[in-house]
């Protein structure tokens, strides 16, 4: 299969994930611990440059019944962050968009113009119908993206993710149609 990317604008591009993304993703994960890991559950657990290398191969070496797209998010050549494509459900034609940004590239739009070209391409593309982004309760930055494109508030799934302290956060879930 061709490496898929979609050109968002002049600046920013999503390349589809490949093995040589492993070093970037860790370092901006290892510099970024306390800013990142008070939403991204994942950030505890990445503790050495083997665990992004692991998550890379996994998503790389997915089978083709499980295999989804996910892109770095590049400003110019520079990695800035991930977005991607999860528990793409192709027989109910729907998927979820998952993303995070490093913190000197925040609120700029990025990730809104970057969910954006994924929604468009999920539609034209991927034959999606339904496309859903969940958000953490209280994490206003990453739910305002959902928001700003139209999608719709359709409630809290309660105790939705479990988070490195042994807690669960509820998890607030907005959608998008192909014809809405």
């Amino acid at each position: 299969m061709q490496q898929v990317i979609i050109k968002v604008d002049a600046d920013i591009e999503l390349t589809q994930l490949e093995r040589a993304d492993a070093k970037a993703i860790f370092e901006t994960i290892d510099s970024q611990r306390d800013y990142l890991g008070k939403w991204l559950p994942f950030v505890a657990f990445t503790r050495e440059l083997s665990d992004s290398e692991a998550f890379v191969a996994s998503v790389v070496n997915a089978p083709a019944d499980h295999f989804e797209l996910v892109f770095a998010i590049r400003k110019g050549r520079e990695f800035i962050g991930l977005i991607g494509y999860k528990d793409t459900d192709k027989l109910n034609q729907k998927t979820e968009i998952g993303y995070w940004l490093s913190k000197d590239h925040q609120k700029q739009g990025i990730v809104s113009r970057s969910v954006e070209r994924l929604c468009a391409y999920a539609f034209d593309q991927m034959g999606i119908n339904r496309i859903q982004i969940k958000c953490a309760v209280g994490n206003v930055p990453s739910k305002r993206i959902p928001q700003r494109l139209g999608f719709k508030f359709e409630g809290i799934e309660r105790a939705g993710e479990l988070m490195p302290d042994g807690t669960f956060t509820d998890l607030e879930v907005y959608s998008k149609l192909k014809f809405d």
